[in-house]
């Protein structure tokens, strides 16, 4: 045959291509496995973080680390808290999906969040994770007053949950399910549950 001879050393994956490719897909499955156990992944996250909040506070240390791991927190939890399909964004006005209703005539269309649990819930843990990697590291140790830095944090918190309810109240949508009306199984016709609390219809 007349072909290229780096042909077929370039159609053999290296061993360190090949390595990297069965780490991600053993990540992969760890976390499909992980997907249905929404409490036990976040105890797991709420651990980390308590472990990387006492080492922060026995160090004495890595206060601008903590300062953004609160930023990035707050970041996802907007998108969280936040429908995919804004109308104040105008993201709803080319898309046929779900999205708010704008006026009381408009008919009920699903919430969908601009950042689902899981990924909500992968990115805190990763952000924690890569946090208490930092304090390992002196480098990363840069002396602060960090009392300038908690008020600036808890005002920056106040004025965006503030913007984040306003929004919620002008487009009428609540981003959980409690409280949400729910309907029993067929031989329990004539009921409905708020709350768990069941009213005859």
């Amino acid at each position: 045959m007349n072909g290229d001879p780096d042909d077929s050393l370039r159609s053999e994956p290296s061993a360190v291509g090949v390595f990297f490719r069965r780490l991600s897909q053993r990540y992969q499955s760890l976390l499909d496995a992980w997907t249905p156990h929404t409490s036990s992944r976040w105890i797991f996250s709420g651990v980390v973080l308590v472990i990387y909040m006492l080492r922060v506070l026995w160090l004495q240390g890595w206060y601008i680390v903590t300062y953004a791991l609160g930023i990035y927190y707050l970041n996802l939890l907007i998108a969280f808290l936040t429908p995919k399909m804004d109308p104040q964004m105008g993201d709803d006005l080319d898309d046929d999906g779900p999205s708010l209703p704008t006026n009381t005539s408009d008919e009920f269309r699903p919430f969908t969040r601009r950042l689902a649990e899981f990924k909500f819930w992968h990115s805190c843990t990763k952000a924690t994770l890569i946090a208490l990697f930092c304090t390992f590291f002196e480098a990363f140790n840069i002396p602060v007053f960090w009392p300038i830095l908690l008020l600036y944090f808890l005002t920056l918190f106040g004025i965006t949950m503030k913007r984040q309810i306003k929004h919620m109240i002008k487009y009428r949508y609540v981003p959980w399910t409690r409280g949400k009306t729910k309907y029993m199984g067929k031989e329990d016709t004539g009921k409905v549950v708020y709350s768990n609390v069941v009213v005859n219809a």
